[in-house]
């Protein structure tokens, strides 16, 4: 297939700001750039595929359609081996509308229970990620990724996103979501399929340095706050939040700051997760001049 060149805009066809976060991470190093669905306006398609990979093709041949340009999109799910592969394609369906997966973990946990599958030492899981680019022509390739490993509970740990917290990798002793962020990408069932995709279609692009951003990583905050779900999540973002503060020699938010964003961020979606409210008051309240 044809390959991508440095210098080239790449949709990232998703509308899951941690998604298209932790995507760009992986592509900016081969200087692609990316452009999310959501400021192009791009409708996020319903997924009606049976699998990860129809899905996943459904998605990227959507983006590249309607943006003209090539378009690589991501189907990813947690797979339950004593539930039948379970949520499996219906992962994100399980957290709800709200996209509580602080709710979607509990279910997994009382499927498992009502089985009689926790056993010693977890039931065992596997995060599987599918990607697909497509070309504005029609022609697309997909490339999967999969990382092995069992379920604990309660969750444990508040970095990475979804059900994160409660799935620690075979090798490890830790969850994703008691990892550093860079330890999970070693490793991650997205980084796998992306190393596929690298393979296939960057052809000769090498990676460079990406210099880093001397103002805030506001991209990634958005991200963060937008996909919390527990307090453990929170306590990590809130710990981010106050560094970013620190290095950018901004002052501490006041109270009256943050209670005018807490009230619009309420205002903005009130069936949201509690946590999730709360950060992205906390990062709104950032983002005003303080008196």
């Amino acid at each position: 297939m044809r390959t991508l060149q440095r210098g080239m805009t790449l949709v990232v066809a998703s509308h899951n700001k941690g998604k298209v976060w932790e995507i760009n991470q992986l592509i900016a190093p081969y200087g692609l750039n990316a452009a999310s669905a959501s400021p192009l306006g791009l409708a996020e398609p319903e997924e009606t595929e049976p699998t990860f990979e129809g899905n996943a093709k459904l998605k990227a041949v959507a983006a590249a359609d309607g943006s003209g340009l090539p378009a690589l999109a991501d189907d990813s799910g947690l797979e339950v081996a004593c539930l039948g592969g379970a949520p499996g394609i219906f992962s994100a369906r399980w957290a709800g509308p709200q996209k509580d997966f602080g709710l979607a973990m509990e279910k997994v946990a009382k499927e498992i229970t009502a089985r009689h599958g926790w056993s010693v030492p977890g039931p065992r899981a596997n995060f599987v990620s599918v990607l697909c680019l497509a070309w504005p022509d029609g022609e697309t390739a997909t490339f999967e990724g999969k990382v092995f490993g069992r379920l604990v509970w309660p969750p444990r740990g508040g970095n990475g996103f979804g059900y994160d917290p409660m799935f620690v990798p075979d090798g490890h002793d830790v969850t994703f979501g008691e990892m550093e962020p860079a330890g999970k990408y070693a490793i991650s069932h997205r980084t796998r399929a992306f190393d596929a995709f690298r393979k296939s279609a960057l052809g000769d692009v090498s990676p460079e340095p990406v210099a880093p951003n001397a103002d805030r990583d506001a991209d990634g905050l958005r991200a963060a706050a937008a996909n919390i779900s527990t307090r453990d999540e929170l306590k990590v973002f809130v710990k981010y939040l106050s560094a970013d503060l620190e290095r950018r020699g901004q002052p501490r938010v006041n109270l009256g700051t943050l209670m005018v964003a807490l009230e619009d961020s309420v205002g903005e979606r009130s069936d949201e997760p509690r946590w999730r409210t709360l950060a992205k008051a906390l990062l709104a309240a950032t983002q005003v001049k303080q008196p």
